[in-house]
Order: structure tokens, then sequence, then C-alpha cells
């Protein structure tokens, strides 16, 4: 994880994966089934969209710009063949 730049980020990562994962068992397997070349930062990223998080809070939690939020989202929907927001979003919240 470039993002996760120390050990007590990786931990609270780690952690927060392990809760997600109890509450969404499948989340992760199916992002990665429908596209195997999703990041494990994308994956984070996608779970905070997966919480309906807000860009700002998004932007806050992983310490990156508003912008920065704007473009990866970009970059997951053509990773996953999407044309718009809307159709990745309802795939985030359909898993």
């Amino acid at each position: 994880f470039k993002s996760l730049t120390n050990v007590s980020q990786f931990r609270k990562w780690v952690s927060f994966k392990l809760h997600f994962e109890n509450v969404h068992p499948e989340f992760f397997r199916h992002l990665l089934e429908r596209s195997p070349n999703l990041t494990p930062d994308d994956l984070r990223f996608c779970a905070c969209l997966r919480l309906n998080l807000s860009s700002k809070d998004i932007a806050r939690l992983l310490n990156i710009s508003p912008e920065a939020v704007r473009q990866r989202i970009y970059r997951i929907r053509k990773k996953l063949s999407f044309s718009s927001n809307a159709e990745l979003m309802a795939l985030l919240m359909e898993i």
C-alpha cells in the first residue's frame, strides 16, 4: 500500500478491512473477479465508496486532495469498464 506509510496506518487498514469484510463478506472477492487488476489501494478506495462516504470525507480519510478522489474514481471506473459514476456506484452498492 503506497498510501499506508507507516505501521500504524497499516494496522488501522487491516483492522478496518476485517470489520468491513464481516459486514460485506464477498465485496473484495466480487470486485477482484470483475477486475483482477484492481490494486489494494483501489480496493480500499472502493470500500470507502461502498460506505457512501462523500468525496470530501474520502479525501480527508486517505489524506488526498478532492481532485485526487475524482481522478481515482475515474481510473477505477475505467478498470471496471463503466462509462458513468452512477454505474460504478450501483455495482458497489449491489455487492
